[in-house]
């Protein structure tokens, strides 16, 4: 490994963290002055703590141990908000010192100065610290004052100083009031069920299945973000505190996180919402000071690897060590159930709660710091109890397949293997119906691998099942009928069964945007042996119909189709859309030969071309479907008019977001194909001479990519058609005008009872 010195020398581009402590009741960030022995700027006046990122070592943990050595002060990784990265070019010294860093810049936010006397200071490196005013030390900057070290507060360092003043310069008023036209997007649904047709020894399972359900919530909160549930429960301790607070607790209910689902994950609290936690033990103690309180962090933009993966991880560390690994190894690391850390991470913090003292080289005989974490260690204090009430509610049952999952489940809970339980859940035939565990893979934006908790509970429809049937038997005629080579369609797809539910409880990874039915599991082997099982919510269906779909179509679509729109076509598209998941590519031979699946060769744009296949296919299906005579009565017309108005309610959730993504590439294709059109007035109209054929035309460019494991090609795709275009801006413009509800807060009155929480007010 090189050392410092010749690195500044040879003018090497490296990394190096920043880390400034800011003060919040004071507006002070803390600065160091730098040891008069120091080879550049010695004597002057510079950041609160600062390092190289040594080959081996990662960002967070470098932050982390630079403030232990330099000041004393020893903070865990919650402590820490990254606010952006810099690249710092400079040569002095009559150029013996060149300095090209990238530089990592943190932000600990503490709720008052820390003593200087608690500070202990590395002699070699500091001579003292002091705080200043930010504005202060920013007008010093500016004017090159010499007893600073220089940045250019007016280029991109003056991201510090904005981040500052955005955040605590703010309007309460004019906050509360964009909080509040957040929240008006969401119309507020209470969805009560009937329980008349459950057993008593199925009613009694009920309360154990919710109180189940809602550990999935602890456990996905934990998921998103490691200091998410810190921020959760200080913003329910304090919601009466006043009208904003009482807002931001109840947008965060709907997207559970402080980034909102339906503004592109656009922070909408930032750390000064955030919780306010007491570290006696982080610095020297001071007679008469009780500690530092600093602030639990979260990052502005939302991390793509949620806390599935080491906050500064980055795809290339992660597939070096994969790549070092087994066969069998590289499958479970690249696999729904397991989290990622890091040794030297891991270290620290063990060294941290024994002495204080710094860590040693975690992983001896490993020059890579990944380590894998099955989810049953990960989150093993949720899922025992979860396990617990699992098996106490099988216990109870009357229902010989639904006793079977949740047996089945509280096991794999415990032993992280979820095949068996996944099979019984596609097995189960009782009126209580139950969906829990961790299967959608949105939530990881890096890879696309890991799977988050949730959790549905309803009473199955009878009859809705009934009529519904059909669709899950057709499947194989779907397969080999499919617009693409036949060598890429599979001769063993399997019946799928399809469960019309009314959904009396969700938890857990069902933030903003609802979902209307799912398509599981996603495990491929599953799916390879078994194919795969369809819920259908239909109260939750039919809530969005009547609360945002009809009045879409009364804004967008033209006059003379308006009357095509229905609940049923909407309804029947989405049993398809489901019905599609579970054909088309999914364990594919790449081109080399090598065995693979379409998850693991397109990663992260995985989600939103799988949406957009079981959305575009299943369209093309159910003309499929028409043509052969198996669908009397239906109209393709319908189908198609409200496909397009549904186009306009799912762009609304964002193009970050899987569903719209996808959404906005099929309305583009189609757009261009002039099988949509925009009318002089700004509605919208299908022509039907042409949609069929455009239809067709997607659904195989998107098949072929995912038979081929094309990443470039999908990629290629969206970025040409996962856009908002002129014509989708133009619609929601107009939607935005009389406000259509973008999507719906359920209220779920029987859980609350269950749980003793009270009903969400109605809007």
């Amino acid at each position: 490994m090189k050392k410092r010195g010749a690195v500044h020398r040879d003018g090497d581009y490296h990394r190096a963290v920043h880390v400034w402590i800011f003060a919040e009741s004071t507006q002070e960030l803390l600065i160091q002055l730098r040891a008069d022995c120091k080879d550049s700027w010695p004597g002057l006046w510079d950041i609160s703590s600062a390092g190289h990122i040594s080959a081996g070592d990662s960002s967070l943990v470098t932050a982390r141990r630079e403030l232990q050595e330099e000041l004393g002060v020893i903070l865990p990784k919650d402590a820490f908000e990254m606010i952006f990265v810099f690249l710092h070019e400079t040569i002095t010294n009559c150029g013996q010192f060149i300095n090209n860093e990238f530089e990592d810049v943190y932000l600990v936010t503490t709720l008052d100065p820390i003593p200087l006397e608690a500070f202990t200071l590395q002699e070699s490196e500091v001579s003292a610290v002091k705080y200043i005013h930010y504005l202060e030390y920013k007008s010093l900057l500016a004017n090159e004052d010499p007893g600073y070290v220089p940045y250019d507060v007016n280029g991109q360092y003056g991201q510090l100083f904005d981040i500052i003043t955005q955040r605590y310069k703010v309007d309460n008023v004019a906050r509360s009031l964009t909080l509040q036209k957040q929240l008006q997007r969401y119309a507020s649904v209470s969805l009560n069920v009937e329980l008349e047709g459950l057993t008593d020894a199925d009613k009694e399972a009920l309360d154990l299945l919710i109180k189940a359900a809602a550990i999935m919530d602890e456990i996905f909160c934990l998921q998103v973000w490691y200091s998410n549930p810190d921020l959760r429960d200080w913003l329910g301790k304090h919601a009466a505190s006043s009208q904003l607070d009482e807002l931001k607790w109840a947008y965060y209910l709907i997207n559970k996180t402080p980034w909102s689902s339906l503004d592109e994950n656009d922070a909408y609290l930032t750390t000064a919402d955030s919780a306010i936690k007491l570290l006696p033990e982080a610095t020297r103690p001071v007679c008469g000071w009780n500690g530092l309180k600093y602030k639990a962090a979260f990052p502005l933009q939302k991390p793509p690897g949620a806390n599935f993966y080491p906050p500064d991880m980055d795809k290339m560390e992660f597939k070096q060590w994969k790549d070092s690994l087994t066969e069998n190894q590289q499958d479970v690391v690249a696999g729904f159930f397991s989290v990622i850390r890091r040794h030297s991470e891991s270290n620290l913090d063990l060294s941290i709660c024994s002495s204080g003292l710094d860590s040693t080289n975690p992983s001896e005989g490993s020059i890579y710091d990944l380590y894998n974490v099955p989810f049953s260690q990960e989150y093993s204090s949720f899922l025992s109890k979860a396990a617990e009430l699992l098996r106490k509610a099988g216990d109870i049952t009357s229902s010989p397949s639904l006793k079977r999952l949740l047996h089945s489940k509280a096991n794999a809970f415990l032993s992280n293997d979820y095949y068996e339980s996944d099979i019984a859940w596609m097995d189960l035939d009782s009126k209580l119906d139950v969906t829990i565990g961790p299967y959608e893979t949105y939530e990881d934006a890096l890879f696309g691998y890991k799977a988050t908790f949730e959790a549905f509970i309803g009473i199955r429809d009878d009859k809705g099942t009934s009529q519904v049937k059909f669709f899950g038997d057709n499947l194989q005629v779907l397969e080999q009928n499919l617009p693409m080579d036949n060598a890429y369609k599979s001769k063993d797809v399997s019946a799928a069964p399809i469960r019309v539910v009314q959904l009396l409880y969700n938890a857990g990874d069902v933030k903003g945007p609802q979902t209307v039915a799912f398509n599981l599991p996603n495990d491929e082997r599953i799916v390879k042996d078994r194919g795969t099982s369809m819920v259908m919510l239909k109260n939750v269906s039919e809530a969005k119909f009547k609360h945002i779909l009809q009045p879409i179509a009364d804004v967008c679509i033209t006059n003379e189709q308006r009357g095509y729109v229905d609940f049923d076509s909407f309804f029947t598209h989405t049993i398809c859309h489901e019905c599609c998941h579970g054909i088309g590519p999914h364990t594919i031979t790449l081109p080399n030969g090598k065995k693979s699946t379409v998850r693991l060769e397109l990663q992260e744009l995985h989600s939103a071309m799988e949406e957009a296949k079981a959305d575009i296919v299943g369209l093309w299906a159910l003309k499929f479907l028409n043509l052969q005579g198996l669908l009397p009565g239906a109209s393709l017309k319908s189908v198609y008019t409200t496909f397009l108005a549904g186009c306009f309610r799912s762009v609304r959730f964002g193009l970050t977001e899987a569903h719209g993504k996808g959404q906005a590439l099929q309305f583009n294709w189609l757009h261009e194909k002039e099988a949509f059109v925009l009318n002089p007035d700004e509605t919208f109209s299908v022509n039907f001479d042409k949609v069929e054929d455009a239809v067709e035309s997607l659904s195989r460019e998107i098949l072929t990519i995912q038979a081929r494991g094309d990443k470039e090609s999908a990629s290629l795709l969206l970025q040409k058609y996962g856009v908002m275009s002129e014509p989708l801006k133009s619609a929601l413009q107009n939607l935005e005008r009389i406000q259509v509800p973008v999507d719906i807060a359920p209220d779920f009155p029987i859980a609350n009872k269950i749980l003793g929480k009270k009903n969400l007010p109605l809007c």
